[in-house]
């Protein structure tokens, strides 16, 4: 048994000290950061993978505004590789294998294809690589008689306009203008069709210039993945639908199993970036590293619903977590980013994690609210409120239990063999995430020109942090007024 001599030390038991800046504007402060060394974020903000937090509304909009999503891993395997597919398909240059259709199929048909995938047209080419036509909701709109066959309606190829492969969004814009058009098919030089530019898309890259997005210009996303080897088979379903990044998810990353199932996937995905933890400590971070993970998740018990210390006994204050894990990692001669997992309440909060050396956040309660979380609001003491639970809740582990034995056809298991380390709890509707992810890269942006700091790695390299009293902690706040 030993004591540590130092103290361990979260967000409220510190305040940064000031520095001289040569930044006359927040706006030169370039907020960018890397979430794993092959994927840069223009927001240094993930959102979590928790079941009330993140599935395929959540990360286009996280991608959308710079930063990125992680899809969580409670539900059958089909259907979180099909979210990884939409958010995939939502933005890109060229959407590639967009929607088809038979020439023979009815209008009707078509209509209501559109309908459920939500798309403003339909390639025809009856299964093979040769486009024999193109119908859009203009084609169907008034159609006379719904059962007529597609090919009455669509538009044939010799007045079809198309583009090549090596087209430029500008190029892609001057076409579709001069000629009035909303879908624009590409070309190969083997006059083989490869996909569709459409004006949506464009309109979308031009109005999000710094959403995160792959090389083909899809918008990137990340998805959550467990342990034990029955998960292998999530982990390839993931890759295949086209998954950026997967995240090892264990409430404790500095395990046996952990760190197996990092080697497991690396050595059956070599080129697909691995995110692991949780952890606290500089031993596990550097462990789980060495295993073979590209990101290490760091935060044991900080997050809002988090009880784990509370029924463990267990865990370390965040800001020195952070800190232990990022001096384990550079010890060992590692640049591994780090990613702060919970307790992130503010921008503040966000500045001094990564003024203690994380590259990224994840946020979970505080994105809870937001419109794109799961969920719908509803009305609690005249307040518009939306649930969160920690995926170590009650509920949550009870919802596993029985998604488990439903696919097991096990039978029911005690539910007082459940020991939870989350609670549930409500949290206000706070409308879209992109006015959050507003406010707190703002907040960033200013603390940094406290900083003396343009880029993240020099915030961190000319963090100076000063241990602060309760009194001090009342005094960072606004006091001696009411509040309006």
């Amino acid at each position: 048994m030993k004591i540590r001599a130092d103290k361990g030390l979260t967000f409220d038991d510190v305040l940064l000290v000031p520095r001289r800046s040569s930044l006359a504007s927040r706006r030169e402060a370039d907020t960018s950061s890397w979430f794993t060394p092959g994927i840069r974020l223009y927001v240094p903000v993930v959102s979590a993978n928790m079941d009330t937090v993140t599935e395929t509304d959540m990360a286009i909009a996280m991608a959308r505004a710079g930063g990125l999503g992680v899809i969580h891993r409670f539900m059958s395997i089909e259907q979180q590789a099909g979210q990884v597919r939409k958010v995939k398909r939502a933005e890109g240059l060229i959407v590639e294998n967009p929607y088809s259709i038979e020439q023979d199929a009815t209008i009707a048909e078509a209509r209501k294809m559109m309908q459920t995938q939500d798309v403003g047209g339909l390639v025809v080419t009856n299964g093979g690589t040769e486009l024999i036509g193109l119908i859009t909701q203009r084609d169907v709109l008034l159609a006379p008689d719904d059962s007529a066959p597609v090919r009455t309606v669509m538009t044939l190829p010799d007045k079809i306009i198309s583009a090549r492969p090596h087209t430029t969004p500008e190029e892609a814009r001057r076409i579709l203008h001069e000629h009035r058009l909303e879908k624009l098919p590409v070309i190969d030089d083997n006059g083989q069709f490869v996909g569709l530019i459409t004006a949506q898309d464009l309109i979308k890259h031009q109005k999000n210039p710094n959403a995160t997005k792959d090389e083909r210009g899809h918008l990137r996303v990340a998805a959550a993945v467990g342990v034990l080897p029955r998960d292998m088979p999530r982990a390839e379903a993931l890759v295949e639908a086209g998954v950026d990044a997967l995240v090892v998810d264990i409430a404790h990353g500095h395990a046996d199993h952990c760190i197996a199932m990092i080697k497991r996937l690396r050595a059956a995905f070599p080129d697909t970036p691995l995110v692991a933890g949780n952890v606290a400590s500089g031993e596990g971070a550097r462990e789980l590293a060495e295993a073979g993970a590209d990101a290490i998740k760091v935060g044991i018990g900080p997050g809002s619903i988090c009880t784990t210390r509370i029924v463990t006994g267990f865990g370390v204050p965040q800001l020195t977590a952070i800190m232990d894990s990022v001096a384990g990692l550079r010890q060992a001669g590692l640049d591994t980013p780090v990613i702060a997992d919970g307790g992130i309440r503010t921008s503040g909060d966000l500045v001094k994690a990564l003024a203690a050396g994380a590259s990224t956040v994840m946020i979970g309660s505080l994105f809870a609210g937001c419109e794109e979380a799961p969920g719908a609001p509803v009305i609690r003491d005249g307040q518009k409120v939306k649930v969160v639970r920690g995926m170590a809740s009650l509920g949550a582990a009870i919802g596993r239990k029985e998604r488990e034995q439903d696919e097991s056809a096990e039978s029911q298991e005690d539910w007082d063999k459940v020991v939870p380390e989350g609670v549930e709890a409500v949290v206000p509707y706070r409308g879209h995430v992109r006015e959050i992810l507003y406010q707190l890269v703002g907040g960033l942006r200013s603390g940094m020109s406290y900083g003396g700091a343009r880029t993240i790695r020099e915030l961190q390299e000319n963090a100076e942090f000063i241990q602060i009293t309760p009194a001090g902690v009342r005094e960072s706040s606004y006091h001696d007024v009411r509040k309006v």
